[in-house]
């Protein structure tokens, strides 16, 4: 596969990505390159690995193997030694004000804390979680990221097994929408242990539990800020609202059920009739589902030829009248619903 064809993440020098070691072997052993080729994998620019050619400003030429180690060990000694006298300079500021008499109420931990930035509310949360030894509570909605690697995802699942593996417990709820995403299924292949998810059709902004103990809540749309909840009745808040949605959510993983279409009319079809009758436009019933625009007006449209409706006003009418709406009867002691290996369910 080329450079071309692989999409480049960030990493660090003494982790050189498969497609820069591709190229940078073949730089070596073939000699320059266009520097067009090496957009794709910015890293061997950054790192030094690959220089412009002085004879040809359009081609790249390679370090040699034995110098670029020696300059990269250079470098990572000096970030060391950098971090090293940050660190001096630090608990020299610090120790006066460790020493003095602070009254307890500015020394203790606050109930609540703004982090903001991905880096930091992610280094918080491993800290955290780090520290877990029973559970976490967790609350996925649809984003964009969920369907997109990032670094973030690799360190979440990492430390999600270390959880695991200390014999702790994991429950998330997942929007509707992401119960056949790839990456999310991908997910629970990977990971060993105590772990169930459920689905909803509607859930509420991110939030993770950590033993009952502290709470993280997105605070804005980005998820780039967020709240460090540690207030004892705010945290027994979240777990309560948490439960009450976990008994209302469809298993999804390790047991999959499949919810049952009623009348022709599939779930996800009542969901989207419970928010016309709102009288909400496509684009908020889209957002508020986890879907496309596109997907919800298809969804919609099934749900008119299904009830006969020719117009949205008489749909609404309509959807008033069929009782789709209507809870659904509970099973029978005993019963289970059926489950499904992988099929959609619309």
């Amino acid at each position: 596969m080329s450079p071309k064809n692989v999409e480049h993440q960030p990493h660090g020098a003494e982790e050189l990505c498969e497609a820069g070691m591709s190229l940078y072997v073949r730089a070596l052993r073939k000699g320059p390159i266009p520097a067009d080729e090496a957009r794709a994998v910015p890293c061997l620019i950054d790192f030094g690995l690959l220089q412009p050619d002085l004879e040809d400003p359009h081609q790249l030429r390679p370090l040699a193997p034995a110098v670029a180690l020696s300059r990269l060990l250079h470098e990572s000694a000096e970030d060391t030694a950098r971090k090293r006298q940050q660190e001096a300079l630090l608990a020299e500021a610090f120790e006066p004000l460790v020493r003095a008499d602070i009254p307890d109420a500015v020394t203790t931990t606050p109930p609540i804390s703004v982090l903001s930035g991905l880096d930091r509310i992610n280094l918080v949360v491993s800290q955290t979680l780090a520290d877990a030894s029973s559970e976490l509570l967790a609350i996925q909605p649809f984003t964009s990221l969920t369907h997109h690697p990032t670094p973030y995802q690799a360190v979440a699942l990492d430390r999600d097994q270390d959880l695991l593996d200390r014999g702790g417990r994991i429950r998330t709820l997942y929007q509707q929408t992401l119960r056949h995403a790839p990456r999310v299924l991908a997910r629970y292949e990977h990971l060993r242990g105590d772990a169930e998810a459920r689905t909803l059709d509607e859930v509420p902004d991110r939030l993770l539990v950590v033993d009952r103990t502290v709470a993280f809540l997105s605070a804005n749309a980005e998820r780039t800020v967020a709240l460090e909840i540690r207030h004892p009745a705010l945290v027994q808040h979240l777990v309560t609202t948490f439960e009450r949605f976990w008994q209302l959510a469809t298993p999804m993983y390790p047991q999959t059920v499949r919810r049952p279409s009623r009348n022709g009319i599939t779930p996800r079809q009542r969901a989207i009739a419970a928010l016309l009758i709102e009288g909400l436009t496509d684009a908020v019933i889209a957002a508020r589902l986890g879907m496309n625009v596109r997907t919800a007006r298809v969804h919609i449209a099934k749900l008119a030829a299904t009830l006969g409706s020719d117009s949205r006003a008489q749909l609404g009418y309509l959807i008033g009248q069929s009782g789709i709406l209507e809870p659904e009867p509970e099973q029978p002691p005993g019963r289970r619903a059926p489950e499904e290996a992988s099929a959609p369910e619309d």
